[in-house]
């Protein structure tokens, strides 16, 4: 076995131990794009919440018509930056933005990207659509966080 047979075979070992990354994972991925996001960004995100789930609920998928549980990898749900003040804070619940991990996953092992800018990409979009910012605004972000 030559020596470039022999490395390669330890990668094939490290890939074939590996797991897919778990909720608690992706926890850890979110707060890391998180923390790079620019500071006045961040500051902006005040109460927040950031929620990691497997797929989208049912009522999600019906609300967004979705095809498949597989078409969102996230979505930002509450009243948004831009349109806080038109709306009574009564009873409010939190903003929150929910991170999709099978189908970003899935988006992740068909496209030539990292995990981690995959999540910063929908992380940035979904927080985006918190302040109504424009794909363009949100691009300019996550080029920042980069």
């Amino acid at each position: 076995m030559s020596q470039k047979s022999a490395g390669e075979s330890g990668a094939l070992k490290m890939w074939r131990d590996l797991e897919a990354p778990g909720v608690a994972a992706f926890e850890d991925l979110a707060r890391d794009a998180f923390a790079r996001l620019p500071e006045s960004f961040r500051a902006l995100c005040e109460g927040l919440v950031i929620r990691i789930e497997d797929f989208p609920t049912d009522e999600v998928l019906d609300e967004m018509e979705a095809e498949t549980p597989f078409d969102l990898l996230g979505l930002f749900q509450g009243i948004g930056r831009a349109q806080a003040d038109a709306v009574a804070h009564t009873g409010q619940m939190p903003n929150m933005v929910f991170l999709y991990r099978r189908p970003i996953l899935d988006y992740w092992a068909e496209h030539e990207e990292t995990l981690g800018d995959v999540v910063t990409h929908v992380l940035v979009h979904e927080i985006g659509h918190h302040f109504g910012l424009s794909d363009d605004d949100m691009e300019a972000i996550e080029d920042r966080a980069n």
